[in-house]
């Protein structure tokens, strides 16, 4: 943030009858150092200042379903939720059954099938509209779920400034670790439409910053390919053991 950026939000938040009766909100203000907007390190400022043993890792434009901080404390381990993205102008659905219904009639559907398969693939959304049980799934390249794990899990890499692999390589390294992918069977949450960021579409007009952003993945990949000591590509889809 600027200064000035700083000023809207505090008199945003002040004069917001909602924001100004909330007691369990912190807000931590970040000046981005550089061009590139510092998500990673804002992740990471929030990972230090959660007194919670687990946290939720999600987005900003996605909202929870009704009820679910009490249906996440019923199970702790490392969890992926379905995540869908609505029409402008919808009613929030208050169930499972609901938000299938409106997948069915079109006014919801599956968070980013139509540009980015490869991120939300192995959830197996077709499972999980029957499941009744959580089910595991098999971690793949470009695998970026929203997930709830223990507080002390590896830090996001900083290196991930704008837009590009900044959730992947999170994801990456906790496989890496070891950790298994396990799918809540009726938990979701909804993802609210807004334009594009200023970085994607940086990302999307500029080939420097693809080819800057394709240099950083391979190193990324190197460096946890050594720390782990299993082989990890960049395009590939399978780890080598």
């Amino acid at each position: 943030m600027s200064d000035s950026e700083v000023q809207q939000f505090l008199s945003y938040t002040l004069s917001s009858e909602i924001l100004s009766s909330r007691k369990n909100l912190g807000y931590h203000i970040v000046y981005r150092d550089g061009p590139f907007y510092p998500v990673n390190l804002l992740r990471k400022c929030c990972f230090a200042t959660s007194d919670n043993a687990f946290v939720f890792l999600t987005d900003i434009d996605f909202l929870p379903m009704y009820g679910l901080y009490e249906y996440l404390k019923k199970s702790v381990s490392s969890m992926v939720l379905e995540s869908s993205t609505k029409r402008y102008r919808l009613t929030f659905p208050k169930s499972k059954a609901e938000l299938l219904s409106m997948l069915d009639m079109g006014t919801l559907f599956t968070f980013r099938y139509h540009v980015w398969t490869r991120g939300h693939a192995p959830t197996n959304y077709a499972k999980w509209r029957t499941a009744t049980t959580p089910y595991r799934v098999q971690w793949e390249l470009d695998f970026e779920p929203y997930i709830v794990v223990r507080r002390d899990v590896p830090e996001y890499d900083r290196r991930f400034v704008g837009f590009g692999w900044n959730k992947v390589s999170h994801i990456m390294e906790l496989y890496a670790q070891g950790y298994e992918f396990v799918v809540l069977p009726n938990a979701f949450i909804v993802h609210m439409p807004h334009a594009p960021s200023f970085d994607i579409a940086k990302f999307r007009s500029s080939s420097q910053y693809r080819k800057c952003l394709k240099v950083l993945k391979t190193e990324f990949v190197r460096d946890i390919s050594r720390r782990y000591g299993k082989q990890f590509s960049a395009e590939k889809k399978k780890l080598s053991r």
